[in-house]
């Protein structure tokens, strides 16, 4: 069976001299091979984004079955780089009114940990808290704006709040989750000129391409709204990570891998599967409690998510592959509850149909 090159060299073979002769080259600042969106220029901080989309090159630090991102920003920069979670205030159109009130049926509508505790921090005090934590397993930081709609105020706003992101020390670029109805002409402009000389990335949740399931979880967007999304976003250098849900009620097996099919031949670079949770204090949550849904099981789960991975493009990077939600108030799956279990299990699954990512995928 025919494998590429990330496959090979993440299982016990010697890379190939090329990618020895890159990594070598990344470590003493010569131009790193472009990839997907972005490169790094020769003994510079600054970045630009690709001309082309090449095919990406295998980090040797992993043995997953799946590209995933660590492994793509060890290829890109050649360091560890970290996401830093940060909660800057925003709330959803789906919750405020705009579109909706009570946001998606599966959300915690309490925020991070740092809004339930009272007033946020500055984003500067939150990048530093987190640097502090995770310096010890990195040396360059993505500021990744996560809580709810990071995109839902003005410009000039956004303005702020992200150049002091990108103002902080070791900083390099930002990951900025939002929706696709919340994507202004002049606030993607705005992400254009960051990504001439940052690392971007923007994260559209989908969840599912189907317009019922989107009614259902009372999203307030449709299908279409996402694929406008895209065509405002394309060719400005921007990384596009989408975000799916398994498990929505109502969805069938057919209905969740023609979700894959689709994304798999749109101009994304990356994608978070997340499972579906049952929370307390959520519509999702009592409709579990009330027996109306059922839950998948892990080895269900898990099976889909192989599936998935064989369909999507070998170049797209796998940023997530199961959810995790807060244990206070955490109801169902059980399962879910350790991630770790979870990943490793999805692997396994893959080496025992000895697959991998991309091994479906047709261009």
């Amino acid at each position: 069976m025919a494998k590429p090159d990330f496959w090979k060299n993440t299982h016990g073979s010697e890379p190939p001299k090329q990618a020895l002769e890159a990594d070598s080259k990344a470590q003493s600042g010569v131009l790193y091979p472009p990839l997907r969106g972005i490169v790094q220029l020769a003994n510079s901080d600054t970045l630009r984004p690709a001309v082309a989309v090449p095919r990406f090159r295998n980090s040797s630090f992993t043995k997953k079955r799946y590209y995933d991102l660590k492994s793509y920003w060890r290829n890109l920069f050649g360091c560890n780089v970290h996401k830093l979670p940060i909660d800057a205030g925003f709330t959803c159109p789906n919750r405020d009114g705009r579109v909706a009130y009570g946001g998606c049926i599966y959300c915690d509508g309490r925020g991070s940990k740092l809004r339930q505790r009272g007033k946020l921090p500055t984003v500067a005090e939150q990048i530093q808290s987190g640097k502090k934590f995770y310096k010890p397993h990195a040396s360059k930081f993505i500021a990744y704006f996560q809580t709810f709609t990071n995109t839902y105020a003005p410009v000039e706003k956004l303005r702020v709040l992200y150049d002091e992101a990108l103002n902080q020390e070791d900083i390099i670029g930002l990951s900025i989750g939002t929706r696709p109805d919340c994507l202004e002409p002049e606030t993607i402009v705005l992400l254009e000129e960051y990504a001439k000389k940052y690392h971007i990335w923007l994260e559209l949740g989908l969840q599912s391409i189907h317009d019922k399931t989107l009614r259902l979880i009372n999203r307030g967007h449709n299908f279409q709204q996402f694929l406008y999304a895209l065509k405002l976003c394309a060719g400005r250098g921007i990384n596009l990570c989408v975000h799916i849900i398994i498990g929505l009620p109502g969805e069938s097996d057919e209905d969740i891998l023609k979700t894959a099919k689709t994304l798999a031949d749109l101009p994304i670079n990356g994608i978070k599967i997340h499972s579906l949770l049952a929370l307390e204090g959520t519509a999702l949550g009592e409709m579990y409690k009330n027996e109306s849904i059922k839950l998948m099981t892990k080895e269900k789960y898990i099976s889909l998510v192989a599936d998935i991975l064989e369909i999507l493009p070998p170049t797209m990077v796998v940023q997530r592959l199961t959810a995790d939600g807060y244990r206070d108030i955490f109801l169902a799956p059980n399962w879910a509850m350790n991630k770790l279990e979870v990943l490793n299990a999805i692997n396994r699954e893959l080496e025992r149909r000895d697959s991998h990512q991309g091994i479906s995928y047709q261009e």
